[in-house]
C-alpha cells in the first residue's frame, strides 16, 4: 500500500478533477488503481510517488513492459501519472515535472473497421423494412438514422429523452461522458426519420397512458429497468439488420457506425477539430486517427497535381 503521503496526494488530485472535469466514477477508479500501483512500486523502487524522479518513472514503465502489459496498458498508466504530476507542479507539492519529457509507448492508433458510404446505405435501407410493423419499421429506420448523422455513443442514443428531438431541431443537445453537453446537428433524412417515430412513440404513450402506465421521458421507451432501449438490445438488433443487408455482421457495430458517421465527413473535408466536437471527444489525438483516410486521397492528389510529381520530358524520352 503507497506511503500516507502519497495516498493523500493521490485523493486530493482525484477529488480535483471529479469537482472540476465532472469525471465519472470508473475514470475516476481507474485514474486511482493506476496510480495505486505505480506508487506502491516507486515505493519499493525508488524515494516513493511523491518524490519519484525521471528516471524512477522509466524504470517503472520498464518493468510494466516486463511484465508483458499491452502498449494500452502502459500509456494509460503513463497519462494518469502524467495528469498526477502536472497537478503537483500546479499544486506546488514540488518545483518540477519528471513526466514532462517521457513519451511512453504510445497508444495502438489502429482503427477498428468502419464501413463504406454504399454500405451504409444499404443498412439504413434495411432498417426501414426491418420489424413486424410500421412502429417497429419506423423506430429502426430512426436509431440508425440518427446514428449516421450524429455519431452518438450508443448509451447517448439510446437514453437520449423525446422532449431534445421536439420541434424538428437542426441541433441536438447531447450529455456525453463525464455529464458534458455537447451539439451535434441533424440532417434533414435524420429529422424525417425523427418526426415519423414520434409520431407512433406518442400514439402508444397515449395508449400505455390509459392503461395506467406512467409516461415514458425516453425517445425509444422500453419496458426494462433502465426505462429504454438498452444497449444489448439494440446491439442485437444491429447484426440483424446488417444480416439482412447482406452485410457479414461481424463488421457491423453501433461503434462502427459512429466511426462510418467520423470517416466520411472527414473524408469530405470536413475539419478535425469540427469531428472532434461531433464526437465529444476531450482529446484531439483520439480523433486523430481517422486521418487514415486521407492517406490515398492526399497522395492522389500530389501526383495528379505537383509540378515535379510529373514524369519530365526529358525523362520520357
Amino acid at each position: 500500500m503507497p506511503d500516507l503521503e502519497a495516498q493523500r496526494q493521490i485523493s486530493t488530485f482525484l477529488e480535483a478533477i471529479a469537482a472540476e472535469n465532472g469525471a465519472a466514477r470508473n475514470t475516476l477508479l481507474a485514474y486511482g488503481r493506476d496510480l495505486s500501483h505505480a506508487a506502491d512500486w516507486l515505493q519499493d523502487n525508488g524515494p516513493g510517488l511523491p518524490a519519484a524522479e525521471r528516471d524512477d518513472i522509466e524504470g517503472y514503465l520498464v518493468s510494466l513492459d516486463a511484465e508483458g502489459l499491452s502498449r494500452a496498458t502502459r500509456a494509460r498508466r503513463l497519462s494518469a501519472l502524467k495528469q498526477f504530476f502536472r497537478f503537483a507542479y500546479d499544486e506546488g507539492w514540488r518545483g518540477d515535472n519528471p513526466t514532462l519529457r517521457i513519451d511512453g509507448p504510445g497508444r495502438s492508433q489502429r482503427l477498428p473497421g468502419t464501413l463504406t458510404e454504399d454500405e451504409v446505405i444499404r443498412l439504413l435501407d434495411a432498417a426501414r423494412d426491418h420489424g413486424p410493423d410500421a412502429a417497429t419499421r419506423a423506430r429502426n429506420a430512426c436509431l440508425f438514422e440518427l446514428l449516421y448523422a450524429s455519431g452518438l455513443r450508443v448509451t447517448e442514443l439510446v437514453s437520449l429523452p423525446h422532449a431534445a428531438l421536439r420541434g424538428a431541431p437542426e441541433m441536438l443537445m447531447v450529455r456525453g461522458k463525464g455529464g458534458k453537453d455537447r451539439m451535434v446537428p441533424l440532417s434533414d433524412p435524420a429529422r424525417a426519420a425523427v418526426a415519423i417515430w414520434l409520431s407512433h412513440r406518442d400514439a402508444a404513450e397515449d395508449l400505455a397512458r390509459q392503461q395506467g402506465h406512467p409516461p415514458s421521458r425516453f425517445l425509444f421507451p422500453a419496458r426494462g429497468a433502465e426505462g429504454h432501449l438498452s444497449r444489448v438490445r439494440f446491439h442485437a438488433l444491429v447484426k440483424q439488420i446488417a444480416l439482412e443487408a447482406g452485410l457479414d455482421p461481424a463488421r457491423v457495430s453501433p461503434h462502427v457506425l459512429r466511426h462510418a458517421f467520423a470517416t466520411h465527413l472527414l473524408a469530405g473535408g470536413a475539419d478535425l477539430r469540427v469531428i472532434q466536437t461531433l464526437l465529444g471527444h476531450a482529446d484531439l489525438g483520439t480523433t486523430e486517427i481517422y486521418t487514415h483516410v486521407l492517406d490515398e486521397k492526399l497522395r492522389a492528389l500530389v501526383m495528379d497535381h505537383h509540378p515535379l510529381a510529373q514524369p519530365r520530358k526529358d525523362e520520357a524520352d
